[in-house]
């Protein structure tokens, strides 16, 4: 009938409109972090809903390719699981709530360079010094860390602020208020955090890729690691979470917030980012996150009214082009 888009084209274009996905959801988090959603339920619900989602597609349409279930498996599943669901999203959460969305989507620029670096060490990836691209690599990797060395240490003064400034009244809803508004709260300890929520993310990302060689169902790999990242959320709650309260849900903000983090960033995003990984490997999949800051400061900025900051500006074109160089 017609001609069928290239395998290559498909994943560029999966991975443009995963950024734009994950680009939301920097506001959305946010957002429901503004209206005072717990840290630790807010994650137990995503991943329960990201579950549902998956769980149906995996069942079916993976029924005849699923390897059997081994010990052996269930133990990569769960640690997988901790590296990149647990760890993942709560260093980011702890981050984002001593940042801005902007911030936090700039920082996650040190990706590529950590997924390289890891993939590296593992030999997922080759590092040629003897060719431009190999010294190319090296380069951006270093320039990634100075880039996020810059952004934890010095969050300086501003030089962009939106006119008018949304002002804090109670006649604004909480969904409309400055996202970029961390006063009171440790910059150094959330870029801390961030960088911590990074270095999970490079390793799910690199630890995954052998997994799924052995285990080629990707939507039931992921099913499995959001079961897990349950599990591991509601430990975590039944020692730091006691309040009733924080288990209901008090608006239709925190409504949205749930549903589009777990449908959009968890259930739709994982499997397409772990499609992306397992057709263009995770350098590949990484190398997409400058997009991603892009699209989170002008949406941000214009419809939320975030500050931007000297110390996350200019470390963030560093670190879009080292990405560049490792890529």
């Amino acid at each position: 009938m017609g001609c069928s888009i290239p395998e290559k084209v498909q994943l560029h274009m999966a991975m443009l409109a995963l950024q734009f996905g994950y680009a939301g959801f920097h506001v959305v988090s946010r957002a429901a972090l503004n209206m005072g959603i717990s840290k630790i339920v807010f994650p137990v619900y995503r991943n329960i809903l990201a579950l549902l989602l998956l769980l149906p597609f995996a069942y079916f349409l993976e029924k005849k390719d699923r390897p059997p279930l081994t010990l052996s498996f269930v133990v990569q599943f769960f640690l997988l699981a901790i590296v990149g669901i647990t760890a993942n999203q709560g260093f980011y959460l702890l981050g984002l709530d001593n940042t801005s969305p902007t911030f936090a989507s700039a920082i996650q620029n040190s990706v590529p360079a950590i997924t390289f670096l890891m993939a590296a060490v593992l030999r997922i990836e080759q590092v040629r010094l003897n060719r431009k691209d190999g010294i190319g690599k090296v380069a951006g990797t270093l320039f990634c860390v100075a880039g996020a060395s810059v952004i934890t240490l010095y969050k300086g003064p501003t030089i962009y602020s939106p006119t008018p400034p949304l002002q804090r009244d109670d006649r604004i809803s909480p969904m409309l208020l400055s996202l970029g508004d961390a006063r009171g709260k440790s910059w150094t300890l959330g870029c801390i955090f961030l960088i911590g929520h990074c270095l999970s993310w490079s390793a799910w990302l690199v630890l995954q890729a052998p997994v799924l060689k052995k285990y080629p169902a990707r939507l039931s790999v992921t099913s499995y690691q959001c079961f897990f990242g349950v599990i591991q959320f509601l430990v975590i709650a039944g020692f730091m979470e006691r309040d009733p309260q924080a288990w209901l849900i008090h608006s239709g903000g925190e409504l949205f917030s749930v549903f589009y983090a777990g449908v959009v960033a968890s259930g739709i995003a994982f499997a397409v980012q772990i499609w992306c990984i397992d057709r263009g490997g995770p350098v590949f999949v990484a190398v997409y996150q400058p997009v991603q800051t892009l699209v989170v400061a002008i949406m941000a900025s214009v419809a939320l009214g975030e500050e931007f900051y000297l110390g996350g500006f200019v470390p963030s074109l560093s670190l879009v082009q080292a990405n560049k160089l490792i890529y």
